[in-house]
């Protein structure tokens, strides 16, 4: 039998959708799950971005340039401006989601056998991007206990090697909803600069920022011109997933020439796509202050209500729409899975994301699960409810 790859075999599987067939199942006993599990919110896409599309007059579905079209450049180049990040439209690439703007640049700057530091739990992809790239991934760990904070800069730059090329951080983060201060940031600038690395800043919760504090890009910081790569998407941004619209920004045109060869061999991004993005820069603030109200309000209902659970603690995320909570069972994959297969009250039950598989060392997260606010507010009300009596009646080992 021909052999799968290598690199193939070590892909990890998506600790966000592993347990599918196990809800699937639970679903066709007749179980409504509630899925805390993925960041798909129910918050409606902008109308200026679904009417662009079906507005849209085109007689010929054709390529766009491999960069993205030049309007909607344009205009995303418009909208960081208004954000305080001065760049131009030669400064962005637009991508196949955010995703591929990490392969581009992972692609870019990094060989076969260099290394990335990146600080943990981190999006469970990175490993994925990695692995595809031959890129040693390099984790630094964060804790729980002071809600997931930037580690100390000591534990970076004990990692630096002759192959480090780079550092990643995701800002607001996914999984842990934590929003670096610009102090921290400052100290990555400085060490960036003293060992001439890059320094990757994965920014699609921008929007996402809670309580009275400030989202700060790197594009911000001074003097990192040539060392500052952001990711960016409107997934999230405007409640458009399914649109796979990102972007790759760097002032740093060594990086653009290179990643934009990469956006060739894969042609273009997708027509409609952009059209719906561009439809979406018109979006007025309001909608932005309204959405994040309503995710205040769903993290507190689900954060407050884990805390009030007996042996759970959840720190209190300042952006993106992810908690991460250390639970009192002693394996959160069997938990998972057990709520699943074995679980329900009133034909309830939940799923989440065990958070084992945002670490690269998976023992880090045993105890632990992800979970986005991304219900409604009575739909995370029961949520918790579940989430108690589960616990309470959980028959695995306890802690």
């Amino acid at each position: 039998m021909p052999r799968i790859s290598t690199k193939g075999m070590a892909m990890p599987e998506s600790p966000i959708r592993k347990l599918v067939p196990f809800a699937e199942a639970a679903e066709q006993e007749g179980r409504k799950v509630y899925y805390l599990n993925i960041g798909q919110p129910d918050i409606h896409t902008p109308q200026g971005a679904l009417d662009a599309v079906k507005n849209a007059e085109i007689d010929t579905l054709a390529y766009s340039h491999s960069a993205g079209n030049e309007s909607l450049r344009n205009g995303l180049a418009h909208y960081y401006r208004s954000h305080q990040i001065d760049v131009t439209t030669g400064d962005l690439l637009v991508t196949t989601g955010g995703s591929e703007a990490l392969t581009f640049a992972f692609g870019s700057i990094m060989d076969a056998g260099d290394e990335i530091i990146i600080p943990e739990p981190f999006y469970a992809n990175y490993n994925g991007f990695a692995i595809q790239t031959g890129v040693k991934v390099v984790p630094v760990e964060a804790t729980i206990h002071n809600g997931f904070a930037l580690p100390p800069i000591e534990d970076f730059e004990k990692h630096i090697t002759d192959k480090t090329k780079a550092i990643l951080i995701c800002n607001p983060g996914n999984p842990t909803g934590y929003l670096y201060s610009e102090e921290e940031l400052q100290q990555l600038a400085k060490l960036v600069l003293k060992y001439d690395l890059f320094l990757i800043a994965d920014e699609v919760y921008r929007e996402f920022v809670y309580d009275g504090v400030k989202h700060h890009s790197i594009m911000t910081l001074p003097d990192l011109e040539q060392h500052a790569i952001m990711i960016d998407s409107v997934s999230k941004r405007y409640s458009m997933c399914g649109a796979r619209i990102g972007m790759l920004v760097s002032r740093n045109q060594n990086v653009m020439r290179t990643a934009l060869k990469f956006a060739q061999a894969r042609l273009s991004p997708p027509t409609y796509a952009q059209i719906a993005t561009e439809g979406a820069l018109d979006t007025p603030e309001s909608y932005f202050t309204e959405v994040n109200d309503e995710y205040v309000k769903r993290r507190d209902i689900l954060v407050d209500g884990l805390n009030s659970i007996d042996g759970v603690f959840c720190p209190k995320p300042q952006g993106a729409f992810y908690c991460v909570a250390q639970l009192p069972v002693d394996d959160a994959d069997r938990f998972a899975q057990w709520l699943l297969q074995s679980f329900e009250h009133n034909n309830e039950t939940v799923m989440i994301a065990p958070a084992s598989g945002f670490y690269a060392k998976p023992s880090l997260g045993k105890r632990q699960a992800r979970l986005a606010y991304v219900l409604n507010q009575e739909s995370l009300q029961k949520c918790v409810e579940l989430m108690r009596r589960a616990l309470a009646e959980y028959p695995g080992g306890h802690i």
